[in-house]
């Protein structure tokens, strides 16, 4: 069987902060061996690869998924906690800014929470690509003259973005939360989209849902996670496995790098 000919990279957040590396604020076991190989796969076969897309999580300090956000009557701020609507009408857990109460209720109504430390903050080093994938990426771009498109999600410190291509849940007042079928027009006319990246158990499992509820079940064939490049967040794995197996229900396929183009 001849090989598709537009085949499309998309990597999933493949940030220093969710790599296991010294001073990574959320670390995923072997996502640095993930990514490596991810750019080991460009390098070797970038000429075969007709786009890649990179998505970046990209926050502030003062984020609703971060402690700066809430505070407990005696001012401490949370960390790796829940926080569920009924925390909030008992008073456990409160926005610092008193205005966004409705906000935060009307969120909890929709969404579960879970307070995650600082991670990928605009413009430090957490926020930077992993620098091996990172150099792949740069002479991809030399090689084949064109660029790498660049997808940046989570600026909006009033809801979540797990999912590289829409919001938890979007905000009516700021387009860059919802679903914008323009930013993966390159993925939704490509014949083959290999996925790569972290984490498996989060942003990539959101990301892939995404795609598919919007792009439809046939585009879901057309999807290769490769899964020796990405990993799950620790003690999340279970998320991770159940992802993967919704994934092949759904008719996506699995391989490892090295038989990403077969």
């Amino acid at each position: 069987m001849a090989s598709p000919d537009n085949i499309h990279l998309l990597i999933i957040d493949p940030q220093n902060d969710f790599c296991d590396l010294p001073g990574a604020a959320l670390p995923v076991a072997d996502a640095s061996a993930d990514l490596q190989r991810v750019a080991e796969l460009i390098e070797r076969h970038g000429e075969r690869l007709s786009g890649i897309t990179v998505t970046l999580d990209s926050h502030h300090s003062y984020d609703i998924a971060h402690g700066s956000y809430w505070r407990d009557a005696e001012g401490n701020a949370p960390l790796f906690t829940p926080i569920m609507l009924a925390d909030v009408e008992a008073g456990r857990w409160q926005p610092v800014d008193e205005a966004k109460l409705a906000h935060v209720r009307a969120y909890l109504a929709e969404v579960e929470l879970f307070i995650w430390p600082e991670h990928c903050l605009v413009g430090s080093w957490g926020h930077n690509i992993y620098a091996p994938l990172n150099a792949a990426l740069q002479g991809w771009e030399r090689q084949r003259h064109q660029t790498v498109t660049t997808l940046f999600k989570g600026l909006n410190p009033d809801t979540e973005h797990f999912s590289a291509f829409e919001a938890d849940r979007p905000q009516a007042d700021d387009p860059d939360t919802g679903f914008d079928a323009r930013r993966i027009a390159q993925l939704r006319d490509a014949d083959r989209v290999l996925v790569a990246g972290e984490a498996l158990s989060h942003c990539v499992a959101s990301s892939v849902r995404s795609l598919i509820r919007h792009l439809g079940p046939d585009f879901a064939a057309r999807l290769v996670l490769l899964e020796d490049a990405a990993s799950p967040v620790p003690g999340f794995e279970a998320l991770g496995d159940a992802f993967v197996a919704e994934f092949r229900q759904q008719g996506g396929r699995l391989a490892r790098c090295e038989h990403a183009f077969d």
